[in-house]
């Protein structure tokens, strides 16, 4: 009998653990629903290092998620849908950025909010965007020396 409530036990343990790993990771790839969120648009020239569920941050705050990617195949740029939690109100002179988390992190969305009295409504589009900055580019041409200093 005692063997039986040790098994009963150490499943139990077992089974706490691993519901307690999926909510984990139900909060931190943002499969959860939290608050209402609204969706806004985008198109880049480039967004290396991008990917579905990529965070979205207003001043180093995640505020949504990346929601679609697609090559537009008239003008050749990426259509990116994102997220905004309904709570926050982005200025309809924002504009939005892929931004690096250092040398090793990877990549998110940046908005930098504008100083208009008007707000974005879900399905707008974000007019100013930047690109990603490619590092091995950068550095090709560091090392070719088309850095454009003075000669």
């Amino acid at each position: 009998m005692t063997e039986s409530k040790t098994e009963i036990f150490v499943g139990g343990v077992v089974l706490a653990v691993a519901i307690g790993f999926l909510v984990y990771a139900g909060q931190t790839t943002g499969m959860t629903r939290g608050a209402e969120e609204y969706r806004l648009n985008a198109s880049f020239r480039s967004i290396d290092g991008i990917s579905i569920g990529t965070d979205v941050r207003l001043a180093g705050v995640k505020v949504g998620r990346v929601t679609d990617i697609r090559l537009d195949p008239e003008t050749y740029r990426a259509r990116t849908v994102f997220s905004v939690e309904e709570s926050i109100k982005v200025p309809d002179d924002s504009a939005v950025s892929i931004s690096s988390e250092g040398l090793l992190g990877g990549n998110y969305v940046e908005i930098q909010p504008g100083g208009s009295q008007f707000y974005l409504a879900a399905g707008d589009e974000i007019e100013f965007t930047q690109a990603s900055v490619s590092l091995i580019g950068l550095l090709t041409k560091f090392v070719s020396g088309e850095g454009g200093g003075s000669e």
